[in-house]
Formats: C-alpha cells, sequence, structure tokens
C-alpha cells in the first residue's frame, strides 16, 4: 500500500508548473515536452532556451515547455517521483542512478553513447549497460585560483593539502593581510558542504591506506575521522587565512572581489574565470585539481556529470524525448552547450572552447572521482554538512562537535532512506 503522504503530493502536483493538468491546456495540435533543468545562470539558460527553439523550428508538431525552478528543484522533484507523475525530460543532477534510476528510460542505443567520456561510465551506466541519462557536460571542480597572485609571490599550483596551507600563508604574510588566502561565500551554506564534500574524497576515499568506502556504504563509519575537515578549517580561520565575513559573505560579492586582486583561492569554478575577465582582463584565474591530504596520493578532479537530460520512461512522449536528446547531443550543439556553462563536454567528439581549456588540457591524465555524497552519503546529508560549517565558522559548535553531529543526521537520514524505500515498495 502506497504512503497517506502520497495521495496528498498528488494533490500539489495539480499547482505545479509543467505537471499534468498543464499539459492538458496546451495547444492540442502540438506535443509539448516539458522539461525541468538545474541550470543556474543566465548565459546558461539564454542558449538551452535558444537550442530549444531550434529544435521546435526543426520539429514542427512538438512544443518545449523550460522549466528552472532554482533552490525548489529537488523538492519539486520529491513531490513528482512520490506521485509518479515525472516531466518528460529531467535533470538528475548527480543522481541519475541512485535517486532518480527506477524512473528513466534506458539510452543505451542512441548514437550519442559511443562518444560518451568514460570517465562518466560508472556514473550514468549499470553494469547491465543501461544508461541513465544524457550528460549536457561534465563538471571537473578543484581549486579556482588568481594566478596574477601566485606568480606575484612565486607560488607553485599547491598538489597537497599541506602545500595548499603554506601557500595560504605565504600570500597574507607577502600581501600583508590585504588580500584573502581562501574566500568562503558561507551565507550560501553550500560554499561550506562544498569544502566538506570535494576534500572528503582524498581523505577517506583515494589513499589505499585510509579508504573508508565499505565502512560509508554499510553504516559503520567512525564519524571522527572526519574531524581533520573541520580541524583544518578552523585552524584557517583562526589565522585569518579565509575571509573574515566567511559565515555572511555571498556568492554575488566573488566576481567583483576576484577582479579586484583581494582573492587568491577559492571553490567556485564553472562560469568564473570568464565573468572576472570580463571586468578586468589583467586577472587571470584559473583552475586546479583538488589537493592530495595523505602523503603520498595524488591531486583528484572532483565531478560527474553536471547537467543532464533523463527522459521519464512513463512519459506518454518517450520518442519525442528522445528526439530532443539526440538534437541536443549533436556535436554542433554539445559545444554551445559546453561552451556557455564553461565546463568541457561529455562527448569524445566535442572539443569545446571554454574558459579553462589549457587547466584541463594540463590536467588530463589525473583522475576524475564522483561526488562524495552522490556515493556514501544518504539523501540530505549536503543540507547538514552545509549548516554544519556555518556552525563551526561562527563557534557555535567544535570541530569534535560537528563529526558528532553529522554522525547523529548520518544515521538518522539513512534510516529514514531506507524506511521510505521500504513504504514505496509496497
Amino acid at each position: 500500500m502506497k504512503h497517506p503522504f502520497v495521495l496528498f503530493l498528488s494533490l500539489i502536483l495539480l499547482i505545479l508548473p509543467g505537471c499534468s493538468a498543464e499539459k492538458s491546456s496546451a495547444d492540442s495540435a502540438k506535443k509539448t515536452l516539458t522539461i525541468y533543468s538545474t541550470m543556474s545562470t543566465d548565459s546558461e539558460r539564454a542558449t538551452f532556451r535558444k537550442l530549444a527553439a531550434a529544435f521546435e523550428k526543426e520539429h514542427s508538431g512538438i512544443r518545449v515547455s523550460l522549466h528552472f525552478p532554482g533552490n525548489d528543484y529537488e523538492n519539486m522533484m520529491r513531490v513528482r517521483m512520490a506521485a509518479n507523475d515525472l516531466p518528460d525530460l529531467f535533470d538528475t543532477h548527480g543522481w541519475g542512478k541512485i535517486r532518480y534510476g527506477e524512473y528513466t528510460a534506458d539510452l543505451r542505443d542512441m548514437k550519442w553513447t559511443k562518444n560518451l567520456d568514460p570517465n562518466l561510465n560508472s556514473i550514468l551506466k549499470n553494469k547491465s549497460g543501461k544508461v541513465y541519462a544524457y550528460p549536457i557536460n561534465q563538471a571537473k571542480d578543484g581549486l579556482a585560483y588568481n594566478r596574477n597572485m601566485l606568480d606575484r609571490y612565486g607560488i607553485a599550483p599547491p598538489e597537497t593539502m599541506d602545500d595548499f596551507v603554506k601557500a595560504l600563508r605565504t600570500i597574507k604574510e607577502k600581501s600583508k593581510g590585504k588580500i584573502v588566502p581562501f574566500w568562503f561565500a558561507g551565507y550560501d551554506k553550500s560554499s561550506f558542504a562544498q569544502y566538506y564534500d570535494q576534500f572528503a574524497t582524498p581523505l577517506l576515499i583515494t589513499d589505499p591506506a585510509h579508504n573508508e568506502k565499505k565502512q560509508l556504504i554499510d553504516g559503520t563509519f567512525n564519524w571522527s575521522k572526519f574531524t581533520y575537515l573541520s580541524n583544518t578549517l578552523k585552524q584557517m580561520q583562526k589565522e585569518k587565512l579565509i575571509n573574515i565575513d566567511a559565515v555572511t559573505a555571498k556568492k554575488s560579492q566573488l566576481i567583483e572581489l576576484m577582479a579586484q586582486n583581494k582573492i587568491a583561492f577559492t571553490m567556485q569554478g564553472g562560469t568564473l574565470g570568464q565573468d572576472v575577465a570580463q571586468i578586468n582582463p589583467n586577472v587571470k584565474v584559473g583552475i586546479i585539481p583538488t589537493p592530495a591530504i595523505h602523503s603520498g596520493d595524488d591531486p583528484i578532479w572532483i565531478g560527474g556529470e553536471r547537467y543532464t537530460l533523463a527522459a521519464w520512461k512513463d512519459s506518454p512522449h518517450v520518442k519525442e524525448a528522445k528526439e530532443f536528446i539526440a538534437f541536443m547531443a549533436r556535436p554542433a550543439n554539445a559545444k554551445q552547450m559546453a561552451e556557455a556553462t564553461s565546463l568541457p563536454s561529455s562527448l569524445t567528439n566535442v572539443k569545446a572552447d571554454i574558459f579553462y581549456a589549457d587547466d584541463y588540457e594540463h590536467y588530463q591524465n589525473v583522475k576524475v572521482e564522483p561526488y562524495f555524497d552522490r556515493l556514501y552519503l544518504p539523501n540530505g546529508m549536503w543540507d547538514v554538512l552545509g549548516t554544519a560549517g556555518q556552525e563551526l565558522a561562527a563557534d557555535i559548535l567544535t570541530p569534535q562537535e560537528i563529526s558528532k553531529k553529522l554522525q547523529r543526521e548520518y544515521k538518522r537520514l539513512r534510516k529514514q532512506s531506507e524506511t521510505q524505500g521500504a513504504e514505496n515498495n509496497e
């Protein structure tokens, strides 16, 4: 029997944009493809809209209805999954297999899959060969940095956490505190969540002597081993290696501050480099892989797919949805989207002229590891990580207390996820 709450959620769908009621009122002469995406910037959305319009022109019998719910995306999709009434096409935003897998049509027979970057196989394919989604681009997250600052102070791009902290200290000392070594936009808690999530992989996964995969997956992980990241962040704060307004600073400040040569490192990637260049072409922004933590380990990219298009398997327009995916996967169109998002294409036959192309070429042999929370943490832990970072920086909790809180929430959310899974299978 379905959980009673599902009935309530079904009613909510009547007022959501792009739902069944809205579809029925669409022009009866055309089939309407409803698409939900997590694209966030104006340039990304503008390019997507332009390509959708080109598709409509080419397919006169199909209308494309694009939706960008922003911060409401996840909650909206949870509601729709609970009622099994999803958009015809939707963005799996890193959860193609784990969260959305049972709802997606298999795309393995599409031509573009032959050119899928092998780095994405483990994220978008299962052992039997099912392809869960078309990746519009792929993320390779590391540290964005001001090349001018490192050149001025004779600092090589750091490859280890020790080198990174040493670089931060050098920048603070030689700039006499005028430059923020490591900048956080902590008003948006995702800034701290990104720190924890990104550095958790070199701390707990990539080094064979410190591999906690099994314990994280089976729920026996000892969260005291996570305290290192909180201790490191707190020490940076005490030494004023991060911005003093780390808890209240907003993402909207980043571009201007970087363009003014007031920031050395940050975790923001994407279009940062090109946005800064538009304001001050003399400031050169680069990106490097995430530094290693344990001795003998190597730097890594953290990533996987960034934006995707998955087709809902029960959509009445699966054929048309696949036609739209095939259109977006054409090399010329895939190139446009990669360049609009300033991220590499997911297809090996597409060479995009993106801002960080030289950096990605230089570090082309560096391994890409999936986002930590997508593989090893229960749904909901991202928000917990972000709040924990805010509480640490605001001196509300100590590093040890942070680890205890994370362990409690980890167990609670795992249990909640297991319970919901059992209910959905009844």
